[in-house]
């Protein structure tokens, strides 16, 4: 069979299945995985269950509780379905991740019924990534089904730690020497192959002061008045960091962003304690030791002179960014040529200021890029807003471009 040929027959499987495919996403959307709390074994139990209907057995890595609980979540269990198909060739992971954040507010469809309204599965985590668990699975089985690979090996990473930064995901995996595969595509969106991504630093700030009552102000320390000194002084950076700009396309510059606060007891009580939780994205060019120096000075500055108040600084995240790997070129390769004949356009190789967990694979030598089922953007998917959505098209169309391209990358 020729390659044309056995890439229109690959094509036709999936046509013929994409029923069941939708299928399988909406099963996967319907329970939540919302992080926090994290609770997502229960996913887990449900996405082996589904496999196991197509004769997957996926393992199924439970991540130690005390780990979990230490981490501030309540249940990971990671799995890994493995494929192989002979001696020598290249191994290839495919890893989406199935926690999400919470729905939030301002939804007009159910965040967990994926229903389907005009071409759109709308649902928490139909675009950002339960669509790659069906993408990833379903491309898995059109090559298996159409032209079964004489060498190599395919694996499905489905981890649930990507939120909170992937190192119980990915990163547990790798670490406890679970999967050490060559080449890796990750979850992403359809209209681009994403070869770097920014880094993230993400810290807690805690602002004490001192309680009393609002009727005698004077007699306490108001830590609400200390944390907006220290947040106007944070937020200034933001015009700074516009002046720092990415070599990398697809990437502009650093930004901060304060995503969580909370403090105080009552009206009446002048506040003695504030929290507050920042993010800061640094691009690739940056030096994360330095910036995470440079945002303590300014909280320090900030704080200087007022009297009473005290601030604690606690890091809970720093995920490195993303760089190319020069061995990344095959997959570049494979996955533009397929697009471009599926979607009719040729999709950019470009950075994104997301961060993700492929850095994980990246970090331990093993080449990846991203690239899965979804829009032209993030704003597009409405991804971590209300109203999350996948066009099936794009779902129908990734699914073909990654099994053309596993096709070709197990081939060589």
């Amino acid at each position: 069979m020729s390659s044309h040929s056995t890439y229109a027959h690959i094509d036709a499987w999936i046509d013929q299945h994409f029923d069941e495919e939708v299928q399988f996403l909406q099963a996967l959307v319907r329970v939540p995985t919302d992080t926090p709390p994290g609770n997502n074994a229960p996913h887990a139990e449900r996405t082996a269950e589904l496999l196991q209907g197509f004769g997957y057995a996926a393992e199924k890595h439970a991540v130690p509780e005390s780990e979990v609980r230490a981490y501030g979540m309540e249940s990971v269990t990671n799995l890994i379905v493995r494929r192989p198909y002979g001696g020598g060739g290249r191994t290839i992971a495919l890893n989406a991740h199935g926690d999400v954040v919470p729905p939030g507010e301002g939804w007009t469809h159910d965040p967990y019924g994926a229903e389907i309204v005009d071409g759109k599965m709308y649902g928490r985590a139909t675009a950002v990534s339960k669509s790659d668990f069906a993408s990833f699975t379903f491309a898995v089985r059109a090559l298996e089904a159409v032209a079964p690979p004489a060498q190599g090996a395919v694996e499905l990473h489905f981890t649930y730690d990507e939120e909170f930064g992937g190192e119980l995901g990915p990163g547990w995996l790798l670490a406890q020497g679970l999967t050490k595969p060559d080449l890796m595509i990750a979850a992403g969106f359809s209209y681009e192959v994403v070869t770097a991504h920014n880094g993230c630093l993400q810290m807690e700030v805690t602002v004490h002061g001192k309680m009393a009552h609002a009727a005698v102000p004077h007699t306490g320390v108001d830590a609400l008045q200390g944390a907006v000194r220290i947040l106007n002084a944070l937020y200034q950076q933001n015009t700074l960091y516009r002046q720092v700009t990415s070599k990398v396309e697809g990437i502009k510059h650093p930004y901060l962003n304060v995503g969580r606060i909370e403090g105080g007891t009552n009206t009446n009580v002048v506040p003695g304690k504030v929290v507050f939780k920042l993010d800061r994205r640094m691009i690739p060019e940056e030096n994360p030791v330095e910036v995470e120096a440079a945002i303590r000075r300014v909280i320090d500055e900030a704080a200087a002179g007022m009297e009473g108040i005290r601030v604690e600084v606690r890091r809970l995240l720093l995920a490195n960014a993303m760089t190319p790997l020069e061995g990344n070129r095959p997959l570049v390769d494979a996955i533009q040529r397929h697009a471009e004949e599926v979607f009719g356009e040729r999709p950019p190789a470009v950075g994104t200021p997301l961060y993700t967990d492929v850095r994980l694979y990246v970090e331990r030598g093993i080449p990846g890029v991203i690239y899965g089922a979804g829009p032209r953007t993030v704003l597009d998917s409405h991804a971590k807003r209300a109203d999350e959505r996948v066009e099936l098209e794009d779902l129908r169309r990734a699914t073909k471009v990654i099994a053309r391209a596993l096709h070709d990358l197990l081939a060589d």
